[in-house]
């Protein structure tokens, strides 16, 4: 019979998971289940995203803001600069309430006119009209707010996070300033908490030739086993989400382990040999408020082997302008279909795939899962997603 669709994303609902809970055989449960209820069936290739945040809860990784505090003191023991953090009171507010609770002098470096994810602390207009060069110039508090007023606020949180973070500490020893310069920092203090999540390593690297003394990333704390906490070996306090007023939830560790058991699971079950991958924020752009939406270190923190690489796809729409523009419908389909078939890249075929931007498997899929699933009240943190890997080719 003739496919008549191509890509299904399905959000599947899961019971509430807590710490401790046999995660693996739940998800192969609440997919059996689904399969029985919505009647359809899995096939080879199809993948199936878990969403981060299940894995850690159910894995109980998580800290406290007291446990922040003195992994911070046992970093550092003068007072520090953070460096760039981003703007959120779901990922950052927490963690500054552990690095303030050390009574240390916090010398707060915020990114202008927006954060590393762009969330805007000005408008661009205004700093351009009063001549600021965001390149050079490093803005303290007092004149941030004299320029721009006492309220910028986020046009989606109706937050000011200036004065939120400012906040942030009981004893008023955070102060702010707005620089993009890595080394504007070193005026303040040599030892440096790296806060920002993909120009980490860049920015620890400048630091280090600059003279700074004492450079540690947010991937640096809680990133060695304890048995009083969670942790993460790669990634410490990065991709780590607010919890409750006293914990925060790490991004979770051990994901290749735990897809590989899912895909065993699922293959024992059910004769199919699907892919698995965790998911966290997808990579997308808010196109109102210009916000990038990927907050976690990775899209992708674990996933099988047949989800490596990227896509090898051939542009339909440009060979339908090209190649198949002056057949009849049945002829350009079977044309169509012979050139997907033959996919070969060689010298002077390049133009096959003009438009089809290269980019990991993992982050493609990521973020259609992050898309279906939200963050939301959708109750469907794990998404089955079937025939990803099919081609025009495969239509009958």
């Amino acid at each position: 019979m003739e496919r008549t669709v191509g890509v299904i994303a399905r959000g599947i609902r899961t019971p509430i998971i807590k710490a401790g809970d046999d995660l693996a055989n739940i998800i192969v449960t609440s997919i059996l289940k689904s399969m029985e209820k919505e009647n359809y069936s899995l096939r080879d290739r199809d993948v199936l995203g878990v969403t981060e945040s299940l894995l850690a809860r159910a894995q109980g990784n998580y800290v406290t803001i007291d446990q922040i505090t003195m992994a911070i003191n046992e970093k550092f023991d003068k007072d520090l600069v953070v460096l760039f953090p981003i703007l959120s009171r779901n990922r950052f507010y927490s963690i500054l309430r552990g690095i303030a609770l050390t009574n240390k002098k916090i010398y707060l470096f915020l990114n202008y006119p927006s954060d590393e994810m762009g969330n805007n602390l000005m408008d661009k207009d205004d700093m351009d009209e009063i001549g600021i060069n965001q390149y050079t110039d490093t803005i303290s508090e007092s004149e941030y707010r004299r320029l721009f007023g006492e309220k910028f606020l986020h046009p989606f949180t109706g937050i000011d996070y200036v004065e939120l973070y400012k906040n942030s500490a009981a004893n008023g020893n955070i102060e702010i300033y707005l620089s993009n310069d890595v080394k504007a920092s070193l005026r303040y203090s040599k030892d440096i908490l790296v806060a920002n999540v993909h120009e980490r390593h860049r920015t620890k690297q400048i630091l280090k030739k600059s003279g700074a003394e004492k450079v540690f990333g947010l991937d640096d704390i809680m990133n060695e086993p304890n048995k009083n906490h969670g942790y993460n070996p790669e990634y410490g306090l990065l991709g780590s989400n607010k919890a409750t007023e006293s914990e925060i939830k790490l991004f979770p560790r051990d994901c290749d382990e735990f897809v590989n058991i899912i895909q065993k699971l699922i293959k024992e079950k059910t004769g199919k040999l699907i892919e698995v991958m965790i998911y966290g924020d997808g990579a997308f752009k808010d196109p109102r408020g210009k916000i990038w939406e990927l907050a976690d270190p990775v899209i992708s923190p674990g996933y099988t082997n047949g989800l490596k690489g990227m896509p090898d796809e051939v542009k339909l729409k440009y060979i339908a302008d090209n190649k198949l523009k002056n057949l009849d419908n049945d002829a350009a389909i079977d044309e169509a279909m012979r050139i997907i078939k033959e996919k070969r890249h060689e010298a002077g075929e390049e133009e096959k795939s003009i438009g089809t931007t290269p980019r990991q498997l993992t982050d493609l899929l990521g973020s259609l899962c992050d898309l279906v699933s939200g963050s939301g009240d959708k109750g469907t943190p794990i998404v089955l997603i079937q025939g990803y890997f099919d081609s025009f080719a495969a239509g009958k």
